[in-house]
This record gives structure tokens, sequence and C-alpha cells, in this order.
């Protein structure tokens, strides 16, 4: 029996967000979803091929194979925001080049990366001196801190888990990084800190940090989610997740 059915569109929300993940990102969905879902945000997030070891090489190789990845979000979506959702991605490559890749795709929509929100975020705090945390091996961390000081911010302190494998950067501790947070806001007067890198676990304890070190606290997926609300007008604060997303 061949049955009937109808049609209609379903309604989209105050807007509809597409993401990137690296295929070895275990923690930027959850995240972004906690931060946008609640305010009537229809997400959608394609995966792309990234190799386990998180170095220049390697992810430099990304800006061939966005496009591929780009394509395997729905068709039908009317995207208002497309995010490349890799904060040492985006360093590597430039937001520039993260937007004229996206463009190859979705030539309309407006597009963020990590860096350029943290940068924007950082900017919306009126800070000048950033303490900065990463897990990257050195290289990397190099390449970010040269991208935010190139972006007009002093980095008065920085430090790294120094780690490579993707894998075990999904699972170092939120204790972990409270503890490298204090240790660096310690270490040098900071306006704001940012903890890089959307796989690390940390949005749930953005406000403790926050009350625990006397500064407003930046972190990748954090301001990831704020800035793809920013950019289609979406200010209602989100309380919990930090200064950012509660007062900015």
């Amino acid at each position: 029996m061949k049955l009937d059915f109808d049609t209609a569109e379903e309604g989209r929300g105050r807007a509809t967000f597409g993401i990137v993940v690296l295929a070895s990102d275990e923690t930027l969905e959850p995240e972004v979803a906690r931060l946008t879902l609640p305010l009537g945000i229809r997400l959608h997030h394609t995966r792309i091929a990234m190799a386990a070891q998180v170095r220049s090489d390697t992810l430099a190789a990304m800006e061939r194979t966005l496009p591929e990845a780009l394509r395997l979000l729905p068709a039908a979506a009317d995207f208002d925001v497309i995010a490349f959702g890799c904060t040492s991605g985006a360093t590597v490559l430039g937001s520039e080049a993260v937007a004229r890749a996206v463009r190859t795709v979705f030539p309309r929509t407006r597009v963020t990366d990590p860096l350029a929100a943290i940068v924007a975020a950082a900017r919306a705090l009126e800070a000048r001196r950033l303490g900065l945390v990463t897990p990257y091996l050195p290289a990397v961390s190099e390449r970010l801190r040269g991208a935010l000081e190139q972006a007009g911010f002093d980095i008065v302190a920085s430090g790294s888990f120094a780690q490579g494998d993707d894998r075990v950067v999904a699972r170092i501790t939120p204790a972990s990084i409270r503890r490298a947070a204090e240790q660096l806001a310690g270490a040098a007067a900071c306006d704001v800190l940012v903890v890089s890198c959307t796989n690390l676990r940390c949005l749930d304890i953005l406000a403790e940090l926050e009350e625990r070190i006397g500064v407003a606290v930046i972190s990748s997926n954090q301001a990831l989610g704020w800035h793809m609300l920013r950019l289609v007008g979406i200010r209602d604060p989100v309380p919990g997740f930090g200064r950012l997303l509660s007062h900015h």
C-alpha cells in the first residue's frame, strides 16, 4: 500500500547555524548546543577529516578538504552563520582564508571561527592584556600567540599542556584547566584569560574561574557561540557561562 503524505517547511527558529567540527573533536558540539539551542537556534554540524596529531602541517591540510566537508551540510538549510570549529586550524589557515573557503560553497552566509570569535570577544570586553592557556605543541601555541599579538593584544602570561594528540586533549580534566588558569593569572596581571581549543572541556567552570581569579575568562566554544549569536543580532544573556555571555 502506498501511503499519502503532506509536506511542510519546519520553522527555522530565530536563526540557522552550521558548524564544521574536526573528526577528533568530542567537546564542541555539546558545548555550543547548550549555548544556542535554548535561544531557538537551529544547529547543524558536519565533520572534517583531521589527523589525531595537531601540528601545523595537519592543520594546514584542512584548507583543501574544508569545501568538501561543507557540502555535507544540508543543502536545503538557509544558513545565517557557518563556523569553522577549530581554533588552531583557523590560526594556521587565517580567518580570511577560512571565510573564502566557506564562501566557495555558501557565498552569502556570515562566517566565523574560534580565533575570530576570541578576538571579537576580547575587544567586547575591552581587554588589552591577555593570559593564554592552550593544549597545543609549542609551534602551534606560538602561532596562536602571534595571531593574537597581531590583532593588537599583549600576551602577558601563557602556558600549554604541550599535547599533540587531540584524543588526549578531550580528556584533560576541568580541574587541570582550573589549576593552569589560576597559575597563569597569578603570574601576571591580565584583563582577560583565554582558554583556547574547542576540544578542552571547560564551559562548566568558566563562571567559577572568573570568581577565583577575578578577571573574565574566554574559551573557544563560549566565544564561538557568542559570536555566532551576535552576528545575527541575538543579544540575549546566557547566564552561568561567564561574563561574556551574561553581560556582553
